[in-house]
């Protein structure tokens, strides 16, 4: 089984492997197209077919042991720059005109003026305060 065919067969499983990589996202499909492709450097090199599909296996489970834990991981975290109203939450603001938890109340949010609404329904802020944010939900900032 030294003759060129092998190989080829083997990147063409790696090929085939690709396909559902692209259409599913899914990157293990990924991985072992990587161990066809190593696959296939073996039966280049002169490699009989048990070490052919020794180091297909070899190579796949190691990527997908390794690098699915690190991919696993990364999707997990959240962005460290937050953007839009997430970037809002948490921040300070100077209420304007009373603040209750009926709404219709205005802050200074930076610089810019929201409604706002207390988180705690038996709980006002008068002009002046300085409260805190802790959500938005449309265009009302929700404080504390």
């Amino acid at each position: 089984m030294n003759d060129i065919g092998t190989w080829v067969w083997w990147l063409v499983g790696a090929v085939a492997l690709g396909i559902p990589l692209v259409v599913t996202a899914m990157p293990e499909f990924g991985m072992l197209a990587m161990g066809a492709v190593a696959a296939a450097g073996t039966a280049g090199i002169g490699g009989d077919l048990v070490v052919q599909v020794l180091v297909f296996a070899v190579v796949s489970v190691a990527l997908i042991a390794v690098v699915r834990p690190i991919a696993n991981r990364h999707r997990s975290q959240r962005p460290q720059l937050a953007t839009g109203v997430d970037a809002l939450k948490g921040k300070q603001a100077v209420v304007l005109e009373r603040v209750d938890g009926s709404g219709g109340g205005r802050i200074k949010l930076a610089g810019e003026i929201w409604s706002a609404r207390a988180l705690d329904t038996d709980r006002a802020y008068e002009p002046g305060q300085e409260v805190d944010v802790v959500e938005i939900e449309g265009a009302t900032a929700i404080v504390i």
